[in-house]
């Protein structure tokens, strides 16, 4: 891959190969490299992953961390890497980031794979003290490990994952670690969500103590105009890495190589 950092600009790997490009969104918490065990098993596709304002090798960029200026920033990655048709493949914040860019209708997307994604309506649960108790997850690597190992996963993981796991978690700045949190999940984005065109799958862990199937059955898929909907077998929220195997099986069968467009 040819990495790429410029002083504005998110850092993002761009691996080319067969079309359509699938970029790639992580989580709160999470990297680029959130997406290896995925990306690695997509031999000869055209693959864009990129670290978010705030994190990891982004972390110089400045505030603010919020949603819309996550996507812009996308869309700039985009531009960048001259990548002109592509599906967006958000993973839980990246989720709730590629339904804004969706939103926009951009020239070039062909569609959506939202994996344990942020939904368009806030559930229930998201009040304002369990939001703040959410944004002390990372404060320390004890508390990192602990929301690893009871709140993200629900599968046994190899040691080098979860070590990557607790590093990326506290690679985040204090303004990305905050707005997440403390504002952009508890964001309404229903009326953004409703304007997508392109055809959209959402992928739900069935284990998934974060974004629950019931949750996202409810406060994702009905503002997406007929979109498909699977479950992946005894994963939680980092499907990523947990199910990755099956996450591409997904994948693939919703945006195929050389596919004229996704499929439903």
């Amino acid at each position: 891959m040819n990495a790429t950092q410029q002083p504005q600009l998110p850092a993002y790997d761009h691996r080319p190969g067969t079309g359509p490009t699938l970029v790639f969104l992580h989580y709160w918490g999470g990297s680029a490299r959130t997406w290896d065990l995925v990306v690695d098993r997509l031999a000869g596709r055209d693959v864009l992953t990129a670290d978010f304002r705030g994190w990891s090798r982004s972390s110089s960029l400045p505030g603010p961390c919020t949603l819309r200026r996550l996507a812009d920033d996308t869309l700039d990655v985009i531009a960048d890497a001259g990548v002109t048709d592509y599906v967006l493949v958000g993973h839980s914040m990246g989720g709730k980031v590629a339904q804004l860019i969706a939103a926009t209708r951009p020239t070039g997307l062909r569609g959506i794979i939202l994996v344990g994604s942020g939904p368009a309506k806030p559930a229930a649960e998201i009040t304002p003290d369990y939001r703040e108790g959410l944004s002390h997850a990372y404060d320390s690597d004890e508390s990192v490990a602990g929301a690893r190992d009871t709140v993200l996963t629900a599968t046994e993981l190899p040691e080098s994952v979860k070590a990557q796991i607790a590093a990326d978690s506290r690679a985040g700045t204090d303004a990305a670690r905050m707005e997440w949190p403390l504002r952009g999940i508890a964001e309404d984005i229903t009326g953004y969500t409703r304007m997508i065109s392109v055809p959209a799958l959402v992928v739900a862990g069935e284990n998934d103590h974060v974004e629950p199937v019931d949750v996202l059955r409810d406060n994702l898929v009905p503002y997406l105009s007929g979109a498909d909907f699977t479950v992946i077998p005894d994963s939680g929220h980092l499907i990523p890495l947990e199910a990755p195997a099956e996450l591409v099986e997904a994948i693939t069968t919703f945006a195929p190589v050389g596919g004229a467009r996704p499929v439903r």
